[in-house]
């Protein structure tokens, strides 16, 4: 049983700015056979648990104070995992869900290329198009930040919001926040199962946008000593 939480901001960092941690699911069986998997609800299998479990014992070492997830049970279950050592409720929202890809969803990645080789290419290279007919990435980005956006303006100074989501919503999502033009967005890296993206933003800087603090990551971020801010 997990001990009793209570979130503090003691020991927080200097500058109180808001935090935001975008948490990949951890690994499925489709992860493993390479299938796409869209918004099939496609469970966890025991190394994606595993994944979960050791993810949430570091993040912890945040102090999060709101948990949010995709309705998705891969996403609901790797927030749970934090939710069983923080003690916090788990918000889930379909508005955090992986991307709707239409006839692409549940086919293994040679089938991808043997039906649908074009559009798939032009995808893979950034542009703007309907996976298998379903949803465009800015598409996908709009609702994910409609969801996101205002948990995160009601973080007091120094909060921490940790959202359980997937891998292709969080890079979008990410390259949005961070006001990068959508044909940009590919340029960030695939996240690995139960990895985190953190984003910083406030620290008493009126207007100055979302901070990119750590990508793609499986351990903390440390504070940066530096004299380029």
């Amino acid at each position: 049983m997990a001990t009793q939480y209570v979130p503090s901001r003691a020991g927080a960092e200097p500058v109180a700015e808001r935090r935001i941690v975008l948490w990949r699911h951890g690994r499925t069986a489709w992860n493993a056979e390479r299938r796409f998997q869209g918004q099939i609800d496609v469970p966890l299998d025991e190394v994606g648990l595993l994944q979960a479990d050791r993810a949430a014992d570091l993040l912890t070492g945040l102090r999060p104070d709101v948990l949010l997830s995709s309705d998705l049970q891969r996403a609901t279950a790797t927030a749970a995992a934090l939710a069983e050592r923080t003690g916090l409720p788990v918000r889930s929202d379909a508005g955090l869900r992986e991307t709707l890809a239409g006839q692409w969803q549940g086919l293994d990645e040679s089938t991808l290329r043997q039906r649908y080789g074009a559009d798939l290419a032009r995808w893979a290279a950034g542009e703007d198009v309907r996976p298998g007919g379903g949803e465009t990435r800015t598409e996908v980005a709009a609702r994910m930040v409609a969801v996101i956006g205002p948990a995160a303006a009601d973080l007091a100074p120094g909060g921490t919001l940790v959202v359980a989501s997937h891998g292709g919503a969080i890079r979008v999502t990410v390259g949005a926040l961070l006001g990068l033009p959508p044909a940009y967005w590919s340029v960030l890296g695939v996240l690995s199962n139960a990895a985190w993206t953190v984003l910083t933003h406030g620290g008493g800087r009126p207007g100055r946008p979302w901070r990119l603090v750590e990508y793609n990551a499986g351990s903390l971020p440390e504070p940066a000593l530096g004299d380029d801010r």
